[in-house]
């Protein structure tokens, strides 16, 4: 038996991220895909927790020899999927979530046509740049940039067999595990 593939995208700040840990929490079961980047670690990240971080020249060599399912560079960091972590859960039967942008879910849709595609959104831009904000992590520079990024990835959300609109978490949260829980009972 196969297991499922997910792919959660969101623009940075939609709270992605935020919703997959707690549904992970409530469902044990579930798998994270942990991605290769060459971004530096933010305050509190630990390596092959959050992400494996690796330097632009390992990250070359990996891509060079094939090893990710799928990668982008976004914000000017470069971003990997390691292919045989995917293929071996997968096949051991785990139901896996890859937290991806927009331009690694295209790739992996091409791979995977299966794979269950889940868009999360901002209630509205301005609210998007509110979080942004509140986190206080990047100037305002930044976030200008963040937020004009994330208006041309909202135009992919199409793209994707599921939208939740994270207004409410708690809401949002319950509609991710449902659409996990639909799939999941789907031969």
């Amino acid at each position: 038996m196969s297991g499922k593939l997910f792919v959660v995208t969101a623009p940075s700040g939609a709270g992605k991220t935020s919703l997959i840990d707690a549904v992970m929490r409530d469902d044990p079961s579930l798998k994270i895909s942990v991605s290769y980047t060459t971004r530096k670690p933010r305050p509190g990240e630990k390596d092959g927790v959050d992400y494996h971080f690796v330097d632009e020249r390992t990250f070359r060599a990996m891509s060079e020899r094939g090893e990710f399912l799928e990668s982008a560079e976004v914000h000017g960091n470069h971003y990997g999927t390691a292919k045989k972590v995917i293929l071996d859960a997968v096949a051991r039967g785990d139901d896996i979530i890859l937290e991806i942008d927009w331009q690694g879910a295209q790739q992996v849709r091409v791979l995977y046509p299966d794979c269950v595609g889940i868009f999360i959104l901002p209630p509205s831009i301005e609210e998007l740049e509110r979080r942004m904000r509140a986190r206080a992590q990047d100037s305002d520079a930044v976030i200008r940039q963040r937020v004009a990024n994330a208006r041309a990835e909202l135009a992919h959300a199409g793209e994707f067999k599921y939208a939740i609109i994270n207004k409410d978490f708690e809401t949002a949260q319950r509609e991710l595990a449902g659409i996990i829980r639909r799939e999941r009972a789907k031969p």
